[in-house]
């Protein structure tokens, strides 16, 4: 018993460290919106949130069901992406963006690295739903960040 509640102690904790990252998004996503005012880079912001928003809600639900306790806040990344995203207010739109498609690149590269750290039912929840979900919202800030490069 104590080997199965450490097990399940242990993929609670990955959901948990990949909600952290998800409620980071979610929090970046509505500061930038707040600040930038062009109406077709802010459908594409505001697609992205809702994006990170519901894999918020899948995290909450699975790690729920597993009888573990969500996290509630973003932790040391959410810190970071508010302060980089509090200064991005005194910048351009561009620097929004590239602090929105870094986020991204830290998120995808964290549900990559630590995929086989889950069992495989819940490493189906991360390649069937949370990564496909994660590689749009980061191809759609990548390609913002090279319109803006132009």
């Amino acid at each position: 018993m104590a080997i199965a509640d450490s097990k399940s102690n242990k993929n609670v904790d990955q959901l948990n460290s990949f909600l952290r990252g998800e409620r980071s998004a979610v929090e970046a996503y509505r500061k930038a919106l707040g600040q930038i005012q062009d109406g077709p880079v802010r459908s594409q912001l505001q697609s992205c949130l809702e994006s990170h928003q519901k894999r918020v809600e899948a995290l909450v639900g699975r790690i729920s069901s597993l009888g573990g306790t969500p996290s509630e806040g973003s932790g040391p990344w959410g810190v970071v992406t508010g302060a980089l995203q509090a200064a991005a207010g005194a910048f351009s739109e561009k620097t929004a963006i590239a602090t929105l498609e870094s986020g991204e690149d830290h998120g995808l590269a964290d549900y990559k690295r630590d995929i086989q750290e889950l069992p495989v039912d819940l490493r189906g929840l991360v390649t069937s739903e949370l990564l496909p979900a994660q590689e749009f919202t980061h191809a759609r800030m990548s390609e913002l960040k090279r319109a803006f490069k132009d």
